[in-house]
């Protein structure tokens, strides 16, 4: 699905319309008239990735924000509502991602469920049975995005397989959390038999059998299922089908999209399909990285900066650093655009965030993107990721044998950072372990997720934030009791009395 080819018929509505002569409507679909052929079902499953764009859901900028809910960066404008959720004020009503991601996740489900109810009505002549089951595996798969994303978030949610029924369907209960994650699993298997583990240029961009090993991977590492998610990871990595990009910046440039390390991106085309990356992260400085983040990158030898024989010089403290330090952050000093970043180019907190910008360090831009402008894939599975993922579940399920320090090692080595030394611990190499997922996925949107399921959200996010002077300008708080879930969104619970809240949100 290269990204041209995006441009067709992702706003399928399907529409019924009789007149007094029960003539068909020509200038539109009906459910009558739809799934008659492989165009429709190609539309409908092209629509279906499309749901993936949500303002809420996972389009690039969002995505990112939810770095504005961790230790790792600070949101002054309280995009989508991060900053409530940050200092713990959100609720069932007050943030526009919660009462938003809901919805738009149920949009997705509810085209992935018609395709799977419909496609089998399309004639043989059609449409062929490999191509009928690669539609079917392209739906689970995106099917089981949604239903982890609503999973992760809020717990249990209600759980719909069928096409969408309003009479059958507005007053279902939540499923529980383990029946979610079963089916999450079940489509991601099903999906993996048929998928294929690659595609020709015109549909490159589909979910591959390593994207639905990979997704899978993740759901169980979230869940704890250590050696289950192991196994998953494991999958990827023996497919040989992926490797590091060899620069990590380089891997985030748009010339390089689609590259060794992607596994699953969301696909964008200017002008249909765009985003705000660019201007949010630069001019806006809405992501604004935090101090906290930027002390935890370790010097060039592998020691974190408080150690006293790191070579960490307070005067110079950009000096000597792991280089995905340079990759990721902008920061006082440092060459952007051609031009040395002031202390007041990043206001917020002194800092901007580099990944996910087209701009180039010693490169005046020709223009600078404006709002709406920008066409970046959003990386949402990576091989980077899949060796993280593997490393942790393994050490968790066995500790840290030799395939663990063999995953961590390509990690390392493209950061040119020495390697873990022998004979770690289980409890150490989780340490490790976590900072090289921060470190790693730093700007990316996945350290909420994962300081929620290390249940270390209530620690890390009741704390003080600073700028990059050491001056604190904020506060943030987390109820332990409440917050490891997002509240049922309002409209969701007025619509649907079987609806039951998320304790210590209210009714």
């Amino acid at each position: 699905m290269e990204k041209y080819i995006l441009t067709i018929c992702l706003g399928l509505t399907f529409l019924s319309c009789t007149s007094i002569l029960d003539i068909e409507p020509t200038d539109r679909f009906t459910e009558e008239t739809f799934f008659k052929t492989k165009e429709h079902a190609e539309a409908a499953v092209n629509a279906t990735y499309a749901s993936l764009l949500g303002n809420s859901l996972l389009s690039g900028s969002n995505a990112i924000f939810f770095e504005d809910a961790t230790p790792n960066a600070y949101t002054y404008q309280n995009n989508n509502g991060f900053d409530y959720i940050a200092t713990g004020i959100q609720d069932a009503a007050n943030s526009s991602v919660i009462n938003n991601c809901w919805g738009q996740c149920y949009a997705g489900i509810g085209r992935a469920n018609t395709l799977l109810s419909k496609i089998e009505s399309i004639p043989v002549t059609s449409i062929s049975d490999a191509l009928k089951k690669r539609f079917i595996a392209e739906s689970k798969f995106l099917r089981a995005v949604f239903y982890t994303q609503l999973w992760a978030l809020y717990g249990g949610v209600p759980l719909i397989l069928d096409a969408p029924d309003f009479e059958k369907q507005a007053n279902l209960p939540r499923n529980s959390a383990d029946e979610i994650l079963s089916q999450i699993i079940k489509d991601l298997d099903e999906a993996a038999v048929e998928l294929p583990t690659s595609y020709a240029v015109v549909d490159k961009g589909r979910a591959t059998k390593g994207a639905a090993y990979a997704m899978k991977a993740r759901a169980l590492l979230w869940a704890g299922k250590w050696t289950e998610a192991a196994t998953a990871a494991k999958s990827v990595i023996d497919m040989k089908a992926y490797t590091l990009f060899p620069d990590s910046r380089g891997t985030f440039f748009f010339e390089n999209e689609g590259n060794s390390e992607v596994i699953f991106d969301l696909q964008y085309k200017f002008p249909e399909f765009v985003h705000s990356m660019d201007i949010i992260l630069d001019a806006f400085n809405t992501v604004a990285p935090l101090a906290d983040l930027v002390n935890d990158f370790y010097m060039a030898n592998g020691k974190p900066i408080i150690d006293p024989t790191s070579g960490y010089d307070a005067k110079n403290p950009y000096v000597n650093r792991d280089l995905r330090f340079y990759a990721s952050i902008n920061y006082p000093g440092a060459k952007y655009k051609g031009a040395t970043v002031s202390p007041t180019t990043y206001p917020r907190t002194g800092y901007g965030q580099k990944k996910y910008t087209i701009y180039k360090d010693n490169e005046v831009p020709a223009a600078i993107k404006a709002d709406n402008q920008s066409e970046l894939n959003y990386i949402f599975l990576r091989y980077a990721d899949i060796l993280l993922m593997y490393a942790e579940a393994q050490n968790e399920a066995v500790g840290p044998d030799q395939s663990v320090y063999d995953a961590l090692k390509l990690i390392r080595l493209r950061a040119k950072m020495p390697e873990f030394m022998p004979g770690l611990t289980k409890e150490q190499m989780r340490q490790e372990i976590r900072h090289e997922r921060r470190i790693e996925l730093a700007g990316e949107g996945m350290y909420y997720f994962d300081i929620r399921r290390w249940r270390t959200a209530e620690v890390v996010m009741n704390a003080d934030i600073f700028n990059y002077l050491g001056v604190k300008f904020g506060t943030r708080k987390f109820n332990k009791d409440r917050d490891y879930l997002w509240p049922i969104p309002t409209i969701a619970l007025q619509t649907n009395s079987a609806l039951v809240q998320n304790p210590g949100y209210g009714k």
